[in-house]
């Protein structure tokens, strides 16, 4: 972990505060001139947080460069220079209620106030912010927010969002005013992008926001024209004359001009206000269409705005209360059954759209029958849905006040949902316990379960053979071509038929067939992988096939282990990294004939190649090795091979039993972590020199 502020000596802090302003400007770049964020809101929120608490302590080590100091970053190159007439600062964040009651405080003391103070409650938008200049009521310039002084002049596309008007409506507008708002995607209007951008085989986005600034910010302002963005206005930047005397009265003004205002915005008195606008923004947020990340307060007199002035490059006037980053609010619209390659079938929530950790989320699992019966969810439930990280995103909780009437409790089917409606039975333990996992019993023939198999089968650790995805396993096993993997190796004799299938090329069918040929050689491990045996993975496919050495022992070990032969049971317990779960799951899987006649088959079909015995007289023979960034010499496939060859064992994470992590560009937590367990680190470059004979 990061040391305390508290513990930080002044030499600490001065190498801390330029460490953060280097990384903080990498990610500012990332965000504002690449729509492409590398991290978390929230992760970004606590770079900038501990630079302004280590200025605090350090105020005289305050950097030309400092975060603090600095709005967005500096505009591309692409587009012309728009200086504003009055610089688009950011303003402070708030994450409690704590926070926002110290706001209210802050600005009674700072003006000496005994009465409530009135604000407004705005919903704050995650789009792009853009400031739009009108002269006699006319558009004559619009810019994005650049580094909050000097911004991008993107006047030809903002011509094309509907929601902005050309001329101003109504009356009473200054000669000179310059609108300030958000420019967003609506969730449905997403969703079409970039199912359209897949289909055309284009970039796709992660969240509205991504979208929305992609494609305000393009060169060709048709290609803006084509997307359908929208616009809400909420502020204002330079004006010839004032127009209002309150926030709220500029709201109602805006609105008469012709621009859209958030109809989710109130005014409000006091703290308590506050926090219950914070909650009824929170409880709105899963119905609004478009993506809000928080409220947004402001004093609503303007002439005590103006008393209380700006600090630094944020506003004395106004905060900002964010959502929890990693947890959102949604609708539950449905529950489906999905059926895995082992049979479980798990329960999956389908979701009104949320953006969550940065990335739209529309589902969650729920695990299993238990689950659901814990949360009490029900179809047309607000949820809390949580996304930390990486994780899979969850349902943590219902919101029971919010339940529509007439909710029924989901029943768990008895039956696969496939077309047979094969019985599902609760799996048991070797002891006879039963477990949560309830299992479709058809196994390959059910459809759901053979359609996983051929695609697990298929996938890039496994046989990885490109060109037979998701689309053409579903096509070719419909038309009864593939019942289990071994037919992948005899579709070059239904070539002509192939052919004959509307988007079927010469050249794409060749390159299938010739790519399907190219696997009927394979390592002993991507074979055993890619049987798709539960609880076998790609390391225990390893040290399975190190440990047995070729195809022929492997299968009549299994054999014996299937027929609980004590010496062949204990040969496998023996090897490293393998237990009960691994010797019950193989013994299962090879106790059934139809298993053993498709392996069979699929041995027919095949040269499976011996495993290579792992050196031992290696720089890294013994070590654990974590690869983490990106690697610009080989591929990280590559990379690991080598590494097992060279008789190490390759992690997906770091621990306190990892020697060695090879960090490439963007690595990210796992590079953090090592620093701070102390673990050796290196280059690509010197991991090469490494293996390659050099020093350790």
């Amino acid at each position: 972990m990061a040391k305390d502020v508290a513990a930080l000596t002044e030499a600490e802090a001065v190498e801390e505060l330029t460490r953060l302003a280097d990384e903080i400007a990498h990610h500012d770049i990332a965000y504002f001139q690449h729509d492409e964020p590398a991290i978390s809101d929230a992760d970004y929120d606590a770079l900038k947080r501990r630079n302004t608490e280590i200025e605090a302590r350090f105020p005289h080590l305050v950097r030309d460069n400092s975060p603090s100091l600095r709005v967005g970053a500096a505009r591309s190159e692409q587009f012309a220079p728009v200086e504003h007439g009055v610089p688009m600062l950011s303003l402070d964040n708030a994450f409690s209620d704590e926070d926002a009651l110290e706001f209210d405080a802050r600005v009674k003391r700072f003006l000496r106030l005994d009465e409530e103070v009135a604000y407004t409650a705005e919903p704050k938008i995650d789009g792009l912010s853009c400031s739009i200049r009108y002269e006699k009521g006319l558009l004559v310039q619009a810019a994005t927010r650049g580094d909050g002084r000097v911004g991008e002049d993107v006047t030809a596309n903002i011509r094309t969002v509907r929601d902005i008007p050309h001329r101003l409506a109504g009356s009473g507008w200054p000669d000179v005013v310059e609108i300030r708002g958000e420019v967003y995607l609506g969730h449905a209007e997403f969703a079409a992008l970039n199912a359209a951008a897949e289909a055309a085989g284009q970039k796709t986005y992660a969240n509205p926001r991504n979208a929305a600034a992609g494609s305000l910010r393009q060169i060709d302002p048709k290609i803006t024209a084509q997307r359908p963005l929208r616009f809400f206005a909420y502020a204002w930047g330079h004006v010839s004359a004032p127009f209002a005397e309150t926030q709220w009265e500029a709201l109602r003004k805006l609105k008469t001009w012709g621009f859209p205002v958030t109809p989710q915005s109130q005014c409000v008195k006091g703290p308590e206000g506050l926090l219950e606008a914070y909650r009824r923004m929170e409880a709105e947020r899963p119905h609004l269409g478009f993506d809000i990340d928080g409220v947004v307060y402001k004093v609503d007199r303007l002439d005590w705005q103006g008393r209380l002035g700006f600090v630094s490059r944020a506003p004395r006037w106004g905060v900002a209360r964010k959502f929890p980053a990693e947890q959102a609010r949604t609708v539950l619209e449905a529950i489906d059954i999905q059926v895995g390659r082992t049979g479980a079938l798990t329960p999956v929530a389908r979701l009104t759209p949320v953006t969550v950790g940065g990335v739209v989320v529309t589902n969650a699992t729920l695990h299993n029958a238990d689950e659901i019966a814990r949360l009490d969810v029900r179809v047309g439930d607000t949820v809390v849905l949580q996304r930390a990280g990486d994780v899979i995103p969850q349902i943590v909780r219902v919101i029971p006040e919010e339940r529509p009437s007439g909710a029924e409790s989901f029943a768990f089917p008895h039956v696969c949902p496939c077309p047979l409606h094969t019985e599902v039975v609760r799996e048991t333990t070797a002891s006879g316990a039963e477990t949560v996992v309830r299992r479709c019993s058809g196994e390959f023939a059910c459809p759901f379960q053979k359609l996983a198999h051929l695609r697990h089968f298929v996938s890039r650790r496994a046989f990885d053979i490109e060109g037979l995805g998701e689309k053409q396993l579903v096509l070719f096993s419909e038309k009864g071509w593939l019942n289990s993997p071994a037919d992948i190796f005899r579709l070059h004799t239904r070539r002509d038929e192939i052919l004959a299938i509307d988007r079927f090329g010469e050249t794409s069918v060749g390159n299938l067939l010739r790519n399907i040929e190219e696997r009927r050689s394979i390592p002993l491990d991507r074979f055993i992988y890619g049987l798709g045996v539960r609880h076998i993975g790609e390391t225990t496919a390893v040290v399975m096939a190190r440990g047995y050495g070729g195809v022929d022992a492997f299968l009549e070990a299994m054999d014996r282990v299937a027929a609980r032969d004590p010496e062949a049971v204990e040969e496998l317990d023996a090897m490293d990294q393998i237990g009960d779960a691994v010797i019950e799951a193989a013994a299962a899987f090879f106790a059934e004939d139809h298993n053993r006649a498709m392996v069979q088959d699929l041995k027919s079909q095949l040269q499976v190649l011996d495993a290579e015995k792992p050196k031992t007289d290696t720089a890294v023979a013994g070590k654990t090795v974590v690869f983490t960034g990106s690697l610009e010499r080989m591929t990280r496939d590559e990379a690991k091979a080598q590494a097992e060859r060279l008789g190490a064992k390759v992690s997906g994470s770091v621990s306190k039993k990892t020697d060695l992590v090879v960090a490439g560009p963007g690595a990210g937590s796992k590079l953090k972590t090592a620093t701070e367990l102390g673990i050796q680190v290196m280059t690509e470059d010197e991991w090469i020199a490494l293996v390659d004979g050099g020093a350790p």
